[in-house]
């Protein structure tokens, strides 16, 4: 049923509607929720399939995969999972006991790891975060506790692997990040928090997306949203959603992009103030969809929208969040660039620069070779021709 809609080019929640028009129903009996369930295997809509079969115009039985070749199956989290335990009970060597104490103290100094992030940069914070992982692994591997404490120490191994294999892809450590990643995705899955599985994983896959790994990329950030399923919190939702965009994005499928754009959204406005959100999503509003919206537009040059969004994200932002201002006005560069707005873009590259001097991370850098390269199309220009000089004379002075 994925395959035929995406065919069409339909969300879900267009699909579920295209479904109760057709039944000439209201109030939506059947909404993209049910969809996803159907696609998952998780219920058979017996009732409603000629209707989901007239909708997407094939037959019952093609719907049912009883013609042609079976649709492949999805990729699951177990696929990424890391060879072996890494997380195995050293039985042999009792250590001390552990209580709920030493769960909530792993809480919190995870937390402020994840808060330092937003203001210090990955070559800064790479050796602690990785500390704090191995301790955190030796405790759960060598002490004795409960059933309880134990999920509870799975849940914060999860999300420290979660913030550091954001660190060390920051730090430009990618396959380091990636086999921290695969940890937290087994550590979550035993715990079994599939909300923070599926975070992990749209990390994971985020990381695929912006190193070449597109198609990678996609298929695990689809995964992720498969995994954690409708009952994960609104504000997780949007963020698999947003990862799902970028890797559209990055894969070069502009309108796949932009529904999920628009699901990631459509989800947020499910958050409301009784509803309960892990804590490592407090990040996760409105203003943060956002400046993926205004990326997405960079990255399929369309500058006319992505121009205003980024200059109003910008005048927003922090200035303590260094990194992130260098980032996202790099995007603004470029969309300058593309705009045919050379001298503008010249001046805000330059900010970039300079931002990304005080920062230890690979990202910004890789930012400023990029909007570099963008603006090589522009070396006639005065502004340009005297940044990429400078630029060049500070970084190769000897040459």
């Amino acid at each position: 049923m994925r395959r035929l809609r995406e065919e069409r080019g339909w969300s879900q929640a267009r699909l579920a509607h295209e479904v109760c028009r057709l039944a000439g129903v209201s109030g939506e009996p059947i909404g993209r929720y049910e969809i996803s369930r159907y696609e998952r295997g998780k219920r058979t809509p017996r009732d409603w399939l000629p209707i989901i079969a007239t909708a997407l115009g094939v037959t019952v039985d093609d719907l049912e995969g009883r013609h042609g070749p079976p649709e492949p199956p999805l990729p699951t989290l177990a696929d990424y999972l890391p060879e072996g335990n890494p997380l195995a009970s050293l039985s042999a060597r009792p250590g001390r006991r552990i209580g709920v104490g030493a769960v909530s103290d792993l809480q919190k100094r995870v937390h402020g790891l994840r808060l330092a992030d937003d203001v210090i940069a990955g070559g800064d914070l790479i050796r602690p975060a990785l500390r704090e992982l191995r301790s955190a692994v030796r405790v759960y591997r060598e002490g004795t506790y409960n059933s309880e404490v134990g999920r509870g120490l799975l849940r914060q191994i999860g999300e420290l692997s979660q913030i550091a294999g954001w660190i060390a892809s920051d730090a430009g450590q990618h396959n380091e990040a990636e086999r921290i990643y695969r940890l937290g995705i087994s550590a979550a899955r035993q715990a079994e928090d599939h909300t923070l599985a599926g975070n992990l994983a749209g990390s994971l896959a985020y990381q695929f997306s912006n190193t070449g790994r597109e198609t990678e990329g996609l298929t695990l950030a689809q995964a992720a949203l498969s995994e954690a399923g409708d009952g994960a919190p609104p504000k997780a939702r949007a963020l698999y959603w947003d990862r799902i965009a970028w890797a559209h994005t990055k894969a070069g499928q502009a309108q796949p992009a932009m529904r999920a754009l628009g699901e990631a959204g459509e989800a947020l406005t499910e958050d409301g103030p009784d509803t309960e959100s892990p804590d490592y999503l407090y990040w996760v509003d409105a203003g943060e969809l956002r400046v993926m919206e205004s990326r997405v537009f960079t990255e399929l040059h369309r500058p006319l929208r992505a121009v205003p969004m980024l200059q109003s994200v910008l005048g927003e932002y922090e200035a303590t969040h260094t990194r992130e201002v260098a980032l996202y006005s790099s995007w603004l560069a470029v969309a300058l660039a593309d705009a045919n707005e050379p001298e503008a873009a010249a001046e805000t590259a330059e900010r970039v620069i300079t931002l990304s001097a005080d920062v230890a991370s690979e990202r910004t850098a890789e930012r400023v070779r990029v909007v570099l390269d963008r603006l090589e199309a522009f070396s006639e220009i005065p502004e340009v021709a005297s940044l990429i000089a400078e630029y060049r004379a500070a970084r190769f002075p000897n040459s």
